[in-house]
């Protein structure tokens, strides 16, 4: 996943909900019940007003004019105009006459603080439509400076940082506000106009963890793989995440994650991955079918072998002290179902201390005690790992996947 699609963040411009129940009965303010409005101001703001209510709001903003030509308004008389032109406006679509109606409203001190408010929402949100983001940028700060809890306005603060290129700004809201799914999107998206692989990863990493989505994990795999310093012999294990987030599809796919298990020593491994790979339709079929059978007789034929020689083998391993063949001899125990012998083997393994890649047997350690159905202990064992050659990556990319309440202990 290169690029996100930035998600619609729902946000209803605050001026067309507003206004459409701005209280528009009746041309007196209580506030200002001294105030009157002449019949031939009065007369059209009537007519228009029962134009707005039957749903003609341009005709109700044309009708308007003739209140306007009246010689001598008094400042009541205009500011009971405004309001209603600037609800006909809005709900009219005619953003530059609503906008212009709003900060009249807005500067002629009559609103009450609440109403003001929602005249001043309203008014960002239009500058917002109308793309003048320096203005609605200074709005709703004004806003939010009232009411910092605005949670709409501070969504519509980030939007409007990042449409308007400001990244920074947009960037810095992302990661001090409450984050979602959304929220994370952006700021991956302006991490990776911002060229911060760093950042980008760690944001795609919460996304992975929080919403599991296949494309979040897709995207940390494939970048942990194409790491410099990435070890090639950590491939199994990529695969081993991969396919226990369902991401195995092709027949290939499962015939060399297959055909590394059986290198690593892990026949029960390479045979449950074959099973799976029949189940899913992906092995079996097709003119590799036969090449299909014979990788799957010879992981039967090899677990056989290995069963069989196992007590010598185990015996000579120990003997050797050969850390890692006797570590390898335990995770093969684990996947084939006999977990507590195999567990006790590799914890004799990793005593002896004679591992080629230490890192990376405390990297299996954890996979297996997880497999075992010893969450907790594997998930310890995992925040030990700190290799730097994609063990501590996929450690914690396990440690991600393990903590999803929808993976079972």
């Amino acid at each position: 996943m290169s690029k996100f699609r930035l998600a619609h963040l729902g946000l209803v411009m605050a001026a067309v909900g507003f206004t459409a129940a701005a209280p528009m009965a009746g041309l007196v303010s209580a506030a200002h019940a001294a105030d009157t409005v002449r019949a031939d101001v009065g007369k059209p703001l009537q007519e228009a007003q029962r134009l707005l209510s039957s749903g003609k709001a341009r005709e109700a903003v044309a009708k308007l004019k003739d209140a306007d030509a009246v010689g001598n308004k008094t400042e009541f008389e205009k500011y009971q105009i405004e309001r209603v032109r600037a609800a006909a406006a809005s709900t009219a679509g005619d953003t530059p006459t609503a906008i212009r109606a709003f900060e009249t409203l807005i500067a002629s001190g009559r609103l009450s603080a609440s109403e003001k408010g929602k005249f001043q929402e309203g008014l960002a949100g239009m500058y917002y439509r109308a793309k003048d983001y320096p203005k609605a940028i200074t709005a709703i700060q004004g806003v939010l400076k009232d009411n910092p809890g605005n949670s709409q306005m501070q969504q519509l603060l980030t939007q409007t940082y990042f449409i308007s290129g400001r990244f920074n700004e947009a960037a810095a809201a992302l990661k001090s506000g409450k984050q979602n799914e959304e929220s994370l999107q952006m700021l991956a998206n302006i991490q990776l106009k911002q060229n911060d692989k760093a950042g980008y990863v760690q944001t795609i990493e919460k996304l992975a963890g929080s919403y599991p989505k296949a494309s979040y994990w897709a995207d940390l795999l494939n970048r942990v793989q194409g790491k410099p310093g990435f070890s090639r012999t950590l491939g199994l294990d990529l695969m081993r995440l991969r396919l226990a987030l369902g991401q195995l599809t092709k027949p290939s796919e499962y015939m060399e994650m297959a055909q590394l298990a059986l290198q690593a020593g892990n026949a029960p491994e390479a045979i449950k991955i074959i099973d799976q790979g029949y189940k899913k339709g992906a092995l079996g079929t097709g003119t590799d079918a036969a090449r299909h059978q014979r990788l799957k007789d010879l992981a039967n034929k090899t677990l056989a072998d290995n069963t069989a020689a196992q007590a010598t083998h185990q015996a000579t391993l120990i003997k050797e002290k050969d850390a890692d063949g006797l570590f390898n001899m335990g995770y093969a125990m684990v996947t084939g179902g006999k977990a507590s012998e195999g567990i006790a083997l590799m914890d004799q393994a990793m005593e002896f201390g004679t591992a080629r890649r230490p890192e990376e047997m405390k990297l299996h350690y954890g996979i297996a005690l997880f497999n075992a159905g010893k969450k907790q202990q594997a998930l310890t064992a995992l925040k030990n790992v700190k290799g730097t050659a994609g063990e501590s990556d996929l450690a914690r990319y396990w440690t991600l996947y393990i903590n999803n309440p929808n993976v079972a202990a």
